[in-house]
């Protein structure tokens, strides 16, 4: 998890010095960005982190945030949205021969404060509240009945860099930290043990962290 941290970390520095590398003289041809209306779409890398089996056995492959975003003159937002994520069950720390994942869509509501300190730069401070269900596939439940399902909030704080691209849109890196109101446990993906894990354990609310970057059109402006 540290080598993808720190290339996701390389990545976003080169990206954001290659955006503000660009000529001056192009802040000639737009004035500062007032939000009103605006829809965002955000890819990042979830990285499973607290509840220990969920920590260890499970590896964050993708998730996927789209969502419009009403902005007050004050710069408080108010969002709607979609999430969806996966994990996959990492084979290198599990005994048993498993193959599968977890699937966990959702919506949320967004509430935050958004302001652009300049005409190139901004910053974006949120609260994701959702609710989503969980579906874990594998091998060995296919055999037993299906996937399991599980329903539960979440919530998660988010903050972003802006970066003007021109007048109607913009690039942003984006960190987030997600808890979602349910216990992990092997049983879910149809393990017959506990994998050695400490049962107390099962109930801490499986959570995870998010490094990503986003792209936002925006409809109009003040």
């Amino acid at each position: 998890m540290k080598a993808k941290l720190i290339s996701i970390s390389c990545f976003s520095v080169l990206f954001f010095s290659s955006v503000y590398a660009q000529d001056d003289s192009d802040e000639n041809f737009y004035d500062d960005i007032v939000p009103k209306n605006a829809f965002t779409i955000e890819l990042g890398l979830p990285n499973s982190t607290a509840n220990k089996p969920y920590n260890s056995m499970m590896q964050g492959l993708v998730k996927v945030a789209p969502y419009y975003q009403f902005s007050l003159r004050n710069h408080l937002t108010f969002g709607i949205g979609a999430n969806y994520t996966y994990f996959k069950l990492n084979r290198l720390n599990i005994n048993e021969q498993i193959n599968g994942g977890i699937h966990s869509v959702g919506g949320f509501v967004k509430v935050g404060y958004e302001k652009f300190h300049s005409m190139r730069f901004g910053t974006d401070i949120g609260l994701k509240l959702g609710y989503g269900q969980s579906i874990f596939v594998s091998d060995s439940n296919s055999v037993n009945g299906g996937p399991k399902m599980v329903n539960a909030p979440y919530v998660e704080p988010t903050f972003a860099v802006i970066l003007t691209a021109n007048e109607v849109s913009s690039f942003r890196f984006v960190v987030g930290y997600a808890f979602q109101g349910y216990g992990f446990r092997p049983s879910m993906l149809g393990y017959n043990s506990n994998a050695g894990y400490d049962p107390s354990k099962f109930s801490t609310a499986t959570q995870y962290f998010t490094f990503g970057f986003g792209f936002t059109y925006y409809i109009n402006q003040y």
